[in-house]
């Protein structure tokens, strides 16, 4: 998972040493090129991206060999908790019902996710780039309502306020990191066979492995709906310089409307 906010303060950033890639640079138009993804957060990112896609994949393979969720330790099998509609093959790796090459799939790129996972966290937190920028203050906890509020009118600066998360997207991008994120992976765990030999607890956390599987499930779900999400705000924030900020780290800010107009 990556974030979208600066590594320093607006005020560090336009003040760094010539010539170090890092400061501002002015654009026509009153706009302003800002450094925002580093190398590593977007080399992360697009792994991410391809694991998550291959993973969502291969698991609604898997998920496929017996499409009903349940509850507890056994399958009742004419009471599901819910029933899994037929998905196109399309949306299947591989293409086709395969159980045995869809787990190899999915356990391979489980742990590419895993270990990239772990090197943004070690990155972020020994950088304490989430202390800095994702972590939410009081003062921003005390904004959260008029925050929604300016999401549900799909207003989303792109000046000087775009330098930073506000305390919606810093409240949704902890909740994935540290909530539903491990969810999925010690769900994942709790019902591999190798992991129940040295750490079977995990079942009876879970509450069984049909508990277990469930779980999974709606961890992955949630992260359907963020990645949905997330697309669409991409697109609709200007699809382009997003696409640009994560490929080449710069992302160019545009004046304010208070800015336009003395300018005029």
């Amino acid at each position: 998972m990556t974030d979208g906010t600066l590594d320093a303060s607006p005020g560090e950033i336009a003040s760094g040493p010539p010539g170090d890639g890092h400061a501002d640079r002015p654009l026509p138009g009153g706009r302003t090129d800002t450094y925002r993804h580093p190398p590593l957060v977007r080399i992360n990112h697009w792994l991410n991206v391809t694991a998550i896609v291959i993973l969502l994949m291969s698991g609604a393979n898997i998920l496929l060999a017996h499409p009903h969720l349940y509850w507890g330790v056994r399958s009742t099998f004419a009471d599901p908790w819910l029933s899994i509609p037929a998905i196109p093959n399309w949306l299947l790796i591989p293409q086709g019902r395969n159980l045995a090459e869809a787990r190899t799939w999915h356990f391979f790129f489980a742990w590419v996710f895993v270990i990239n996972g772990l090197i943004y966290l070690a990155y972020g937190f020994v950088s304490k780039r989430f202390g800095r920028r994702l972590w939410p203050t009081s003062d921003e906890l005390k904004g959260t309502w008029a925050s929604v509020k300016e999401h549900a009118r799909f207003h989303f600066p792109k000046d000087e306020e775009a330098r930073n998360y506000n305390v919606i997207q810093k409240l949704t991008y902890v909740s994935i990191i540290l909530v539903i994120l491990p969810m999925m992976l010690i769900t994942g765990l709790s019902m591999s066979p190798g992991f129940n030999a040295v750490g079977g607890f995990l079942l009876d956390i879970m509450g069984g492995r049909q508990s277990a599987r469930t779980l999974h499930f709606i961890s992955a779900g949630l992260i359907v709906g963020f990645i949905v999400i997330h697309v669409f705000l991409v697109v609709w924030t200007g699809f382009v310089n997003n696409m640009r900020a994560m490929i080449t780290g710069w992302f160019v800010l545009e004046p304010s409307d208070h800015t336009k107009g003395d300018g005029a």
